[in-house]
C-alpha cells in the first residue's frame, strides 16, 4: 500500500526575494510569504534551503525554479524515490547554461544534468 495514501503530505514553498522557505499541505491553495506576502512558488517535496546568507545557494534556486525544474525525488504516488540533481550554487549554473548555449540543449534540461567528472 502507499505509503501517502492516507495523509497529507507537506511540501515546500519558496519566497526566493525573502529567502524563506516552509511546508504546507500540498492543496493547490495559494500560500503567502508571511514576510511580503507575496504568493510563495511550490518547490517540491526535497527541495532542502541554503542559508539566509548563502546568496550563492539561493541564486542557483531561483534559476532552479524559473526554467520549470523542482525539487523532486518521489514517484508520484510516493513509494519509490529516485533522487534528481539540481545545481547548489551560482557557478553550476552558470556552467550549466553555457553548456546549453553551445549545445542548444533547453536551460531546463541543461540545468537537470549531473557534471559526468563530479563523483557526489
Amino acid at each position: 500500500m502507499c505509503r501517502y495514501a492516507e495523509s497529507v503530505y507537506r511540501v515546500h514553498y519558496v519566497c526566493v526575494p525573502c529567502r524563506r522557505s516552509r511546508k504546507d499541505a500540498w492543496d493547490g491553495a495559494e500560500h503567502r510569504c508571511p514576510s511580503c506576502r507575496r504568493p510563495m512558488v511550490f518547490a517540491g517535496h526535497d527541495f532542502a534551503a541554503p542559508p539566509r546568507r548563502d546568496v550563492s545557494g539561493w541564486a542557483a534556486v531561483a534559476a532552479v525554479l524559473e526554467a520549470g525544474l523542482r525539487y523532486e525525488g518521489f514517484e508520484p504516488c510516493g513509494c519509490g524515490r529516485e533522487p534528481k540533481f539540481r545545481p547548489a550554487t551560482s557557478a553550476q549554473v552558470r556552467a550549466r547554461r553555457r553548456i546549453a548555449h553551445r549545445t542548444g540543449v533547453p536551460e531546463s534540461e541543461a540545468l537537470a544534468t549531473r557534471d559526468p567528472h563530479d563523483l557526489a
